[in-house]
């Protein structure tokens, strides 16, 4: 069990693109799975073999190849340079716990280091950024509910129901993993990290000097590679078959572009049926930094429900 101890600490919100890159590959090793996406993690593949050594690890698989991000607008371009800027005592440090055989790394941690970023980079360009923006978007819809429960119910509202083994009590953020620590949080307080490939696990970074991280799997993930389904016909013939379309694929929240991109359509049609659907009280918006994400009101999911 791990203890998270927020005392007058808060909690914030980021996005970890290479996050993703780690699970890719976890996946490709067997280490993580993916809700309805199994198909796509056994496509092509990039050799990366010391990458692979690392992360085929059970227990450790260091934090300097996923540096707890700043904000939920970091790229992985800015994690990448900070895990090439790694000092290589702290390499030395985090590969040393790492439960695996890792010896075809280079001996000195810079190189070993550079080479695993390279690596990283290879996954992320060649594999993960293509998808990126659809993956980004059910991260950033996950973040804007959570702080939906954070701002109408506190604390609480956010570890209820963020994870099976995640609970809050008092002040503490229990974590039922295999590892025993007790950590006070200081003034950075917890950072938590929506992951796509963190189902059905969820981690936790202590090892200093990182941001305290809490690592769990994003609402909606499950749907995210699946195919939205036509929309009903009883659905089209009151609101029309695009619009029945957008408000059957807001069962999670989404940004304009990625609808777009989802249904086939024209950005200005799809912006201009969600504005249509917004006037009449049927979708509402969220921003998420410089998102803005639409979501379907109590309304229209009574409605989809009703008739869809």
């Amino acid at each position: 069990m791990v203890e998270l101890v927020l005392s007058t600490a808060g909690v914030r919100f980021a996005i970890s693109p290479l996050e993703e890159v780690i699970g890719v590959v976890r996946g490709w090793l067997g280490r993580r799975r993916l809700p309805g996406g199994g198909g796509w993690l056994g496509g092509p593949r990039v050799d990366v073999p010391e990458l692979a050594a690392v992360l085929g690890a059970r227990h450790y698989i260091t934090e300097f190849l996923s540096p707890p991000p700043e904000t939920a607008e970091t790229t992985a371009a800015e994690q990448l340079r900070r895990v090439r800027g790694t000092p290589p005592g702290q390499v030395r440090v985090e590969l040393g716990m790492v439960d695996a055989d890792l010896s075809g790394l280079p001996a000195r941690a810079g190189e070993a280091r550079d080479l695993l970023a390279e690596q990283l980079e290879r996954v992320w360009r060649d594999v993960v950024e293509p998808e990126w923006p659809r993956m980004r978007e059910v991260l950033a819809a996950d973040i804007a509910y959570r702080a939906r429960r954070l701002g109408e119910h506190g604390v609480a509202g956010v570890f209820d129901g963020l994870h099976p083994r995640v609970r809050l009590t008092g002040d503490s953020v229990l974590v039922d993993i295999a590892a025993r620590q007790r950590l006070e949080l200081d003034e950075r307080g917890l950072l938590l990290v929506p992951s796509v490939f963190a189902w059905p696990s969820v981690g936790v970074v202590t090892v200093a000097p990182w941001q305290p991280t809490l690592l769990y799997p994003a609402r909606g993930v499950a749907g995210l590679w699946t195919e939205p389904s036509t929309a009903q016909g009883a659905l089209a013939g009151v609101v029309g078959r695009t619009k029945a379309m957008l408000l059957t694929t807001l069962d999670r929240p989404a940004a304009t572009t990625e609808l777009a991109a989802r249904l086939g359509l024209a950005k200005a049609t799809v912006s201009a049926h969600l504005t249509a659907l917004r006037a009449a009280g049927l979708t509402a918006t969220t921003r998420q930094g410089h998102r803005v994400l639409y979501r379907r009101t109590e309304l229209g999911d009574a409605l989809c429900a009703g008739i869809g």
